[in-house]
């Protein structure tokens, strides 16, 4: 069981990591973060569309399905956004620097890491 500051933590320890958070995507607001390089509230609000948007479009398909990560591949970085399986509405942020980062690897820490945290 790891809390919101170390779960962050954890994902920090990730090769490449830049900036994390933990959103509630009911208002778009942070739980916490940490890092830096970007806006990082302006970015979990504006994530939270993506993951609003994405579930809404699911449910006018009628997919009985759950989103296990989303990935949205920039230039130089990775945004990985994956929901909560324990905490409805809550989603794990993770910025990472497309040239140190490994992607495989990370998907599966911030999976790990998803899964361990409680608040």
């Amino acid at each position: 069981m790891a809390t919101i500051k170390e779960a962050l933590d954890s994902i920090m320890g990730i090769d490449g990591a830049q900036c994390c958070a933990v959103v509630d995507s009911s208002s778009g607001m942070m739980l916490g973060n940490a890092g830096s390089g970007m806006d990082i509230e302006i970015a979990a609000a504006g994530n939270t569309e993506v993951m609003r948007a994405k579930l809404k479009t699911m449910k006018a398909l009628g997919l009985n399905d759950s989103i296990e990560d989303m990935l949205i591949t920039l230039g130089n970085a990775y945004h990985i956004l994956r929901p909560m399986a324990k905490q409805e509405g809550v989603f794990v942020y993770a910025v990472l620097d497309k040239a140190k980062s490994n992607l495989a690897m990370a998907r599966r820490k911030i999976a790990e890491v998803e899964k361990e945290l409680t608040f």
